[in-house]
């Protein structure tokens, strides 16, 4: 191969990494930026009133999600989960959801907080108070509980790993709605529960990262070509005659 084909070669090479690295960084901005929209659109519906059982009922859950409600229902205290190895500060403990029986016979999982896990015996669950009759819940409208990675088949006792929206539905017989509710409040005083829910992200900061590290490989494939083809040639001392 000669000198002149090998350069070329590079200089393709080169120009192709470069400009698919830089592509692929403008790629990240673009999703940073409707992140970015998207946040600002959850936090705009943070700022709402709240909205009433009828009003959530009636909207669209993409267009509902974020926004604080207020329900009035009765517990479905048998049904309570406690959803295993979810974390508070660092803390290994549960989620304790339970559905509200809302008036027109719907149901809505309601994520109540989050208590810490026995530090001798894991299957040991804390007191909780689940008050009869009527009860005000004040909270936020959120998707269903996260799902967590399972080693083993669904369980289907008090203690989970994830709660299946559908599965629960047939299991219990209720009629739940598409979403869940984070709740803000305690319906029973000093029930023991920590609501410390974290704010919302679209994860910003992560598709600006990308960005950051794409940019840099970018820039670090131009300056290795313009070091190795350019610069470098320059600096060799030319041959002398004859060698």
């Amino acid at each position: 191969m000669t000198p002149r084909l090998r350069f070329a070669i590079v200089s393709a090479a080169a120009l192709v990494a470069a400009v698919v690295t830089a592509r692929l960084g403008l790629w990240q901005l673009d999703r940073a930026a409707q992140k970015i929209s998207l946040q600002a659109s959850i936090d705009e519906r943070a700022r709402l009133p709240a909205l009433s059982a009828s009003a959530a009922l009636a909207g669209r859950p993409e267009d509902v999600i974020q926004r604080a409600v207020q329900l009035v229902g009765q517990w479905s205290g048998a049904h309570t989960v406690w959803l295993d190895n979810r974390q508070m500060d660092g803390r290994a403990g549960f989620f304790v959801v339970t559905p509200l029986r809302l008036p027109d016979g719907r149901a809505v999982l309601v994520q109540r907080g989050w208590a810490a896990r026995d530090g001798q015996e894991r299957t040991r669950l804390p007191s909780l108070s689940t008050p009869a009759g009527v009860v005000d819940v004040h909270g936020r409208i959120a998707p269903p509980p996260a799902r967590l990675y399972e080693f083993e088949p669904a369980a289907s006792g008090p203690i989970r790993q994830n709660l299946d929206l559908d599965a629960f539905a047939r299991e219990t017989g209720l009629s739940l709605v598409p979403w869940s509710v984070l709740q803000s409040d305690p319906v029973t005083p000093d029930d023991g529960l920590r609501r410390d829910w974290p704010a919302p992200q679209t994860g910003v900061a992560k598709h600006q990262g990308y960005a950051f590290q794409w940019f840099g490989l970018s820039t670090l494939v131009v300056i290795l070509y313009v070091w190795f083809q350019l610069i470098q040639p320059r600096r060799r001392p030319a041959a002398p005659n004859g060698a």
